[in-house]
């Protein structure tokens, strides 16, 4: 293993902050996983299944296994971690600007598909090296100037060179399920039953441009632009969201990381042989198919369903009570589906998100992530 520290700005004289990049396998071996935890700092549950997959891979390392390289980042974001309001920590926003960490980076694709334009060969495999170099020198050429924006460029050069690159979140409460873009379905149906996920949600776009989808939309902009020359979508990138952020256990961390491992093993990076693929736990659903669940009125929350449940198209998922008068208002889903994710929150208020449902029709479009 060898350790990277990348130094970032300080905010202010007389501080430090820095990222800190584990590296297994041979530099420059291909294939080239990136995996990362906590880009929203009070996600805990990632942290976890990178501490368990270090291990993993060091013991892989150890016995010569690792065909490729894995870049396993423990720790994607120092900032929010250091935030904390009154003693409750805050990782999820910025709170110099209270912008989401994970939204806002750099849409490189355009960009990459001007540098590109001219370069490409009739050879798929020296395309991909072409359209690898030329993300990396737009965003070079993107401004960074708050600490966030930095972090964010930091996080794309350890990323953007990958073939796999596997962004490890939470929810509030929730089943295993995974986001990516729906031309990588295939991919994510894969590590979709490797992990036992219930949902796996697909957009071509989702809307605020998060880490995962930075690293593989411009592979779609470029090869769009590419004037039928070959240029493979050559990064699988997703969203792993490993439960909720109460889950937070060595039982879990090592099942993850195991399940990761054998994920990197089907797709070349380590060796050795994965074993039988698990059934799959669900079909894929388009993100916009998903259902926000949100409060009408003012309540107590009182749950009827659990994370991972499937509900019915009219099925009440949730009460809330008026504790002054007793009035109990039912919250029902508008179509069938899977309740994925819901909030730890019992006292909800008009228009709180109280859950998500992965249903099949789409009634969304716009930004189709949560805040």
């Amino acid at each position: 293993m060898r350790t990277d520290i990348i130094d970032l700005p300080p905010d202010v004289p007389g501080s430090r902050r820095s990222l800190t990049a584990l590296r297994f396998g041979a530099p420059g071996a291909r294939p080239l996983a990136y995996v990362q935890a906590a880009l929203h700092a009070d996600e805990i549950p990632g942290m976890m299944a990178a501490h368990h997959l270090r291990a993993e891979l060091e013991r892989l390392e150890a016995e010569g296994q690792i065909v490729g390289e894995v870049v396993l980042v423990p720790v994607a974001n120092p900032i929010g971690l250091g935030q904390r309001v009154l003693g409750g920590k805050i990782g999820r926003f910025d709170l110099s600007d209270g912008l989401n960490f994970n939204r806002g980076f750099p849409a490189l694709g355009p960009a990459a598909a001007k540098r590109v334009e001219g370069r490409l060969t009739d050879d798929a495999a020296r395309n991909v090296a072409i359209v690898r170099d030329a993300l990396l020198e737009a965003l070079a050429a993107e401004p960074a100037e708050t600490a966030a924006q930095q972090l964010k460029h930091a996080l794309l050069r350890l990323a953007l060179p990958a073939d796999i690159v596997l962004d490890l979140h939470c929810d509030s409460e929730a089943a295993l399920h995974l986001y990516t873009l729906t031309p990588l379905a295939g991919i994510g149906e894969e590590l979709s039953a490797e992990l036992g996920c219930r949902a796996l949600l697909l957009a071509d776009v989702s809307g605020d441009d998060p880490f995962d989808e930075a690293v593989t939309r411009p592979w779609v902009d470029v090869a769009a632009a590419a004037g039928g020359r070959p240029t493979p979508l050559a990064c699988f990138s997703c969203t792993v969201e490993l439960r909720g952020t109460c889950d937070v256990s060595d039982a879990f961390g090592r099942s993850d990381a195991a399940a990761l491992v054998r994920f990197l093993r089907r797709r070349g990076v380590i060796a050795g042989e994965p074993g039988p693929l698990p059934e799959a736990l669900c079909a894929a659903t388009e993100l916009a198919a998903s259902e926000p669940l949100t409060a009408p009125v003012a309540g107590v929350v009182s749950y009827l369903r659990e994370p991972g449940d499937r509900v019915a198209a009219g099925e009440v998922v949730a009460e809330l009570i008026d504790p002054l008068t007793g009035a109990v208002t039912p919250v029902a889903s508008a179509q069938s589906g899977v309740l994925f994710a819901r909030s730890a929150a019992r006292f909800a208020t008009p228009g709180q998100r109280l859950g998500k449902v992965a249903g099949t029709v789409p009634t969304r479009h716009g930004k189709l992530l949560s805040p």
